[in-house]
């Protein structure tokens, strides 16, 4: 379950990463229906198998603090990419805005890595 959580990490990042690409080159590839819908499933697969290995691991965020954590790093990258994707006016924020979801991925990796909290 882990190495398949994984793996779907990195296809939910790749993916990411292409929307950002083909949006930066105002591709038409971004109106494309699976294209619409792929990021969503992926993600919430992504989610799911999460909470299954919470449950199965039975952990809880609130002792385990830097799962925590890793579920505030979730949120906001979910956020910065939304942003990046869909909010930012130009080129110069939609950048700025990919690399902080990339950041935020980054400490969520590092925590899941890691297992040790950075701020809590």
């Amino acid at each position: 379950m882990k190495h398949l959580h994984m793996t779907i990490a990195f296809i939910s990042v790749a993916l990411f990463t292409l929307r950002f690409v083909w949006t930066i080159a105002g591709s038409a590839q971004l109106n494309k229906k699976w294209v619409k819908i792929t990021p969503h499933v992926i993600d919430t697969i992504l989610l799911l198998l999460g909470g299954a290995m919470m449950m199965k691991l039975a952990l809880n965020p609130l002792e385990q603090l830097w799962l925590g954590e890793k579920l505030i790093g979730v949120v906001a990258y979910i956020f910065t990419g939304y942003y990046t994707l869909k909010l930012a006016r130009n080129r110069t924020m939609q950048i700025i805005g990919y690399l902080g979801a990339m950041g935020w991925f980054l400490l969520v990796a590092r925590l899941a890595m890691s297992k040790e909290n950075l701020f809590f």
